[in-house]
């Protein structure tokens, strides 16, 4: 079968390998869709934490089961999607209900290879059922549960105002399950197209450019004075998160759901004075990626409008490298097989 391979930062390869052949415990998918995801972007470019080369990135699939294992609840031909962090089950956070920050984690394109291929073999309880939604849906129910999940360890409330730093993909996510949840939403980002984006595709949204010199002041305007409850930061930029710091209201929460290599610094006499939270939030459950299906049921969202820009398979190689780029416009790019 065909791979295509990320064996350098900025380098990848196409190559034939033999197809995964069935074994206990484990089903065979046939990929038909795979989203292209900030991890994705980082790892080509050489930034992306926990991550060795060579590797098969990819892990937002849609893809069809072709053989199962000890999942009798799934049936060959099925269109299905995965979760795609792979547990221990008997470590601390598994023991907990948290198999998104297991100890000992494999997570599908980042610590073992994952999707860009033509078939894939997973464990099958990491099996998720498509419930008739079509294959783009399903290859962006992953991204949409990573914003589910920081949601809710968020604990968005109604009538809180909820900013998000970030409005690529992960961050879009987030402002939509904030606004499910009843927030005040707020997209922060330095790209013009991309919170035009946000104007355009979602719903009672304020947007503000993270380069204002007054920033600080329109917040406290758009607050009446208060801050803001909670922030959310999807960039995985060091100063961006650093930044942030300043927007929590007294009391208020700061969740880290973007990722980077650097040190967090803030000032600790201001972060106590709020008596404020800070969290990160990672992956998601299993119970993040069927809230996500049943919003999409709901249509209390449309992940479609996300995809930005589509390739096939066989040009993604070529294609790849341009969406590092601002000027790309890239929100979300799906690869067809």
């Amino acid at each position: 079968m065909k791979v295509l391979t990320c064996t350098t930062p900025g380098t990848f390869e196409y190559s034939q390998i033999k197809r995964p052949s069935p074994r206990e415990g484990y089903s065979i998918l046939k990929i038909l869709k795979v989203g292209i995801c900030g991890t994705d972007l980082h790892a080509y470019e050489g930034t992306q934490p926990f991550f060795n080369y060579p590797r098969v990135l990819g892990h937002e699939i849609a893809a069809e089961v072709v053989d199962v294992s000890d999942a009798p609840e799934f049936h060959v031909g099925e269109h299905v999607t995965i979760v795609p962090y792979y547990y221990c089950g008997t470590c601390i956070a598994c023991r907990r209900g948290k198999t998104n920050c297991c100890t000992t984690i494999k997570v599908s394109g980042v610590h073992i290879d994952g999707a860009m291929c033509e078939y894939l073999s997973v464990p099958s309880y990491s099996l998720v059922h498509g419930e008739g939604l079509k294959d783009e849906m399903l290859a962006l129910i992953e991204p949409l549960a990573i914003g589910c999940h920081a949601v809710q360890r968020a604990n968005v409330k109604a009538g809180e105002f909820a900013l998000v730093a970030g409005a690529g993909p992960i961050g879009l996510g987030l402002m939509e399950f904030a606004r499910i949840a009843g927030g005040k939403v707020i997209a922060l980002d330095v790209d013009e197209k991309r919170l035009d984006f946000c104007s355009e595709h979602l719903e009672s949204i304020i947007t503000l450019d993270a380069r204002r010199p007054d920033l600080l002041d329109k917040l406290r305007e758009i607050t009446k004075g208060d801050m803001v409850d909670v922030v959310f930061d999807a960039t995985g930029n060091q100063n961006a998160i650093n930044n942030s710091f300043q927007y929590i209201a007294h009391g208020g929460r700061y969740v880290l759901v973007g990722l980077q290599k650097g040190e967090i610094t803030f000032s600790h006499p201001e972060f106590h004075k709020r008596e404020a939270t800070l969290m990160s939030s990672r992956n998601a459950t299993r119970d993040d990626f069927e809230n996500v299906i049943s919003s999409i049921k709901r249509k209390d969202i449309q992940p479609q409008n996300l995809i930005t820009h589509r390739v096939k398979f066989d040009d993604l190689k070529d294609a790849f490298g341009g969406w590092l780029h601002p000027s790309a416009g890239v929100i979300k790019a799906m690869v067809s097989l």
